[in-house]
Formats: structure tokens, C-alpha cells, sequence
């Protein structure tokens, strides 16, 4: 009898054991190979004749913008503010369709029109948009990035440009590291977890950068370049008019622009495009990481394998020496020398001495930072050298900075109006700062300030 029961227990165990259940993994729809980091809606033009040959290559591509654009034109309709942001975005989404892009997601941070890059990473709320940042990192899964390059150059130069590109370079170095924002990659305590999002931590392989610059002698060579002219296996045109069909979505921005395309005939489109500074310019990217080798100018899929790799913790090279009295340039440039040193991209391309263009007539400020690593308080005096016609503004030239001390200062320099009937365009002028202490030279500034009757403010 016990032997029957056991038998009995045996077949019911047996017909009612549980398969091993499957853990879920990551939502494939959202794997991408590209991803790519803007700040404004239409700024991806900027690389879509690249996306449409990686769409060639069955490349999948997702792309982050960092604002929705709110404080730009509109050459359509009545909407400004967060309406047009509104508009904006249906725009970029459209303007993606038209390549086949269907991934898009947008930061939340609020346009910012200025070239201080810290105006625009305060005005979007740096760390909020970090960590948005870094949950689409490991959402995507990107084997590269391909974001602005974070500098200061004569250019647009736009801030959120900027902006865009030093989120994109800190995601790039946190997303694989498991201490930074943890509730992310935390797995659920309850069903339907409200709070932790049970992602994984993702390094992606490679980071690329495409300047917003006019200069372009300090970007050759610095990585891939790649022509727009070559035909699509898909649509069977060329790159550079794909990037210009997805273009048109952008009405708001540039509808008298495509008003102009739209009455030309195909040569005469074609003409225009492959002109000088047109749609038909080859891309040149700059190389900013790599974590599997590869060469400099190679492609920008070189030696990326399919697959997770290992954490990269950047390594931070190690602070310059400085005297105990110096001066230097602060503010942008000061935070772009650190931001260079902390995320190991000493090797990145940035002008020397630093450079920008502004409007004038105007205002030219040169913010400073003054160190005394002396054990006393020290009296130091500033003066500018400059081009004829510019004047610094009256005021303190005298400043006393205490044992120990870093300091700020700024000197104001008031722009003259550019040449109106100038023959060319007109050369950046240097401008030199020059600070003193107890009769000796401790240090100069120089910087490079090209006028112009229209440029974002400083």
C-alpha cells in the first residue's frame, strides 16, 4: 500500500512540476547601433547624410534631443514658447520618419540662447537631464554616440549645442558604471515596481564628436570622413538628398529657405547642394573615445563587435602645475580645460589661444580666475592690450586676494561697430590680459574675438 501511494504521489508530483520560467531581458525595439545626442530639433540635419548610409548598413539609429526648441523662429504659424516646442517636436519626429528613424526622445531642458555653455547646462537643469541621459544610455544600448563637440569655437557656437555634447560625454562614462544613479539598474521588490526601473548598466564602445565650427584645419585627421554623394541602396539617391527631404519636416525653422528649394528643378537643386558650404560637403567626424581600438580615421563601426563589454572608468590625467600667483581664463574656457582632463580627452581639438565671435557694437567680458597659493594676502593689478578702436571700461584694476585664494574677476571691453563697406571678412583681433604683482608679471591671457553684426550673446 505505502508503495502504491508513493507511486500515486510520484505521477502527481510529476504533472504538475513547473517548467523553468524565463526571466524578461532588454525590449530589443530599443537596441540601437547609433545613438545619436542633439539639442534642437533640425539639429540632427547635421548628420543625416551619415544616418542614411548607416540605415544602408542596417544600422539602427536612435536620437536624443536635449530642449524641444521653444525659444526658436517661427516662419509657419502664430505659436512661440512651449506651443512651438510642441510643434517642434512633431517636426523632428517626421523629419526622422522620412529616413525610417522611429526611436526619438527629448531631454525636457529649455533652449537657451547664448554661447556660454554653462548658462546652458544651469538653464536645463544639468543633472536632471544627466540622469534622463544616461536611463536612454542603457535603455538603447548604443554600440557609439555621435554627439556635438564640446568647445568653444568662432562658429554658431551655440551654448545648448555645447551643452548637448558634455551630457553626451558624461553619459558615455556613467552609463556602464553601476554606482551611478543605482535605482536604475535596481530590480523590482514588488510586482509593478513603481520606482526602480530594473535597467542594466551599458558601456557603449565608441564616441564620436562633429564640430560646430567654421575653422576646420584643427578637425582633419582627427577621424573618419565620409562623402554624401554616394548612392543609397535604399532610396537610390544620394545621401546628401535624403538629408534634405528629411530636412523639409523642419517648416518652422526654414520654410522661406524651402520655399526657394521647392521652386527649383532637379538641377538646379542639385547645383545648389553640392555648392560650396551646401548639402553635398563630405562629413568629418572627430574621434573622442574608443574602448576596442580601431584607428583614428577608420570607419566608425571599426572593430565594434556585437555584445556587452566592460566598464571603462576614464582615467583623469593628472592637473598641471601651477605657480603660486597666477591668472587665467575662466568661464567656459576654464570649465572645457577640466572637463577635457576628467573625461581623458586631452587629445581633442580646441583652439589656442581660445576664440569667440560676438556682435557688435558691443560688450566683450573676460571673466578671470586669480590664484594666490602664497601663505600672504597679495595686490594684483590687471591690464588689457588691445586693438584700436576697443576700449575697456573704467573701473577696478586693482585687486587684493587673500593667502590661499582662487578668485574671480572680469574685465569689460566695449566692441566697436564691424566696418560697414569692409572689402572681406573681417580677421579675429587678439585681445591680451596682463596681471601683475609686487612689480613682476604673473600671467597673461590672450583670446581671439572675431565682430560680427549678428551672433548669439556671450
Amino acid at each position: 500500500m505505502k508503495r502504491l501511494f508513493g507511486v500515486v504521489l510520484l505521477v502527481y508530483l510529476s504533472a504538475n512540476a513547473q517548467e523553468p520560467k524565463a526571466l524578461p531581458q532588454a525590449d530589443e525595439r530599443y537596441k540601437a547601433d547609433i545613438l545619436v545626442v542633439v539639442a534642437h530639433p533640425d539639429d540632427e540635419g547635421a548628420v543625416t547624410p551619415y544616418l542614411a548610409r548607416a540605415l544602408d548598413e542596417h544600422k539602427r539609429i536612435a536620437v536624443v534631443f536635449g530642449t524641444h526648441g521653444s525659444s526658436g523662429s517661427n516662419e509657419v504659424g502664430a505659436e512661440q514658447a512651449a506651443a512651438l516646442g510642441a510643434v517642434r517636436e512633431i517636426e523632428a519626429r517626421n523629419a526622422l520618419m522620412t529616413l525610417g528613424i522611429t526611436n526619438a526622445w527629448f531631454l525636457g531642458g529649455k533652449d537657451t540662447a547664448s554661447q556660454n555653455v554653462l548658462h546652458s547646462l544651469a538653464n536645463w537643469d544639468h543633472g536632471k537631464c544627466l540622469e534622463r541621459l544616461v536611463r536612454l544610455v542603457r535603455l538603447t544600448r548604443p554600440e557609439v554616440i555621435l554627439t556635438f563637440l564640446p568647445g568653444t569655437f568662432i562658429g554658431e557656437d551655440h551654448g545648448d549645442h555645447q551643452a548637448a555634447g558634455v551630457l553626451a560625454t558624461e553619459s558615455f562614462d556613467l552609463a556602464g558604471d553601476p554606482a551611478v544613479f543605482p535605482e536604475q539598474v535596481a530590480g523590482p521588490m514588488k510586482r509593478l515596481e513603481p520606482l526602480l526601473e530594473n535597467l542594466r548598466p551599458w558601456q557603449p564602445k565608441k564616441l564620436y564628436y562633429f564640430p560646430d565650427a567654421e575653422r576646420e584645419d584643427i578637425f582633419r585627421g582627427k577621424g573618419p570622413a565620409y562623402s554624401v554623394k554616394e548612392i543609397s541602396k535604399l532610396s537610390k539617391q544620394p545621401y546628401w538628398r535624403m538629408a534634405l527631404d528629411s530636412f523639409r519636416a523642419h517648416q518652422t525653422q526654414a520654410k522661406s529657405y524651402l520655399d526657394q528649394i521647392a521652386q527649383m528643378d532637379e538641377a538646379q537643386i542639385e547645383k545648389m547642394a553640392t555648392s560650396k558650404n551646401g548639402w553635398g560637403e563630405d562629413q568629418h567626424y572627430v574621434l573622442g573615445k574608443s574602448l576596442v581600438g580601431g584607428s583614428v580615421s577608420g570607419d566608425i563601426f571599426e572593430s565594434i563587435t556585437p555584445g556587452a563589454i566592460a566598464f571603462g572608468r576614464p582615467e583623469v590625467a593628472p592637473e598641471p602645475a601651477k605657480p603660486e600667483l597666477s591668472v587665467e581664463l575662466a568661464g567656459p574656457w576654464s570649465f572645457y580645460a577640466e572637463f577635457r582632463r576628467a573625461h581623458g580627452l586631452t587629445n581633442l581639438p580646441h583652439p589656442e589661444p581660445p576664440e569667440i565671435a560676438l556682435q557688435a557694437p558691443g560688450t566683450l567680458v573676460i571673466p578671470l580666475w586669480i590664484r594666490n597659493r602664497t601663505a600672504k594676502t597679495q595686490e594684483i593689478t590687471l591690464s588689457a592690450a588691445l586693438p584700436a578702436g576697443w576700449i575697456a571700461q573704467s573701473g577696478t584694476w586693482k585687486f587684493t586676494v587673500a593667502a590661499k585664494q582662487v578668485a574671480a574677476a572680469r574685465v569689460e571691453v566695449d566692441l566697436p561697430a564691424p566696418a560697414e563697406n569692409a572689402a572681406k571678412k573681417p580677421e579675429p583681433q587678439e585681445v591680451t590680459v596682463r596681471a601683475e604683482a609686487n612689480g613682476q608679471v604673473i600671467g597673461e591671457v590672450k583670446i581671439r574675438v572675431e565682430l560680427r553684426k549678428h551672433a548669439l550673446p556671450q
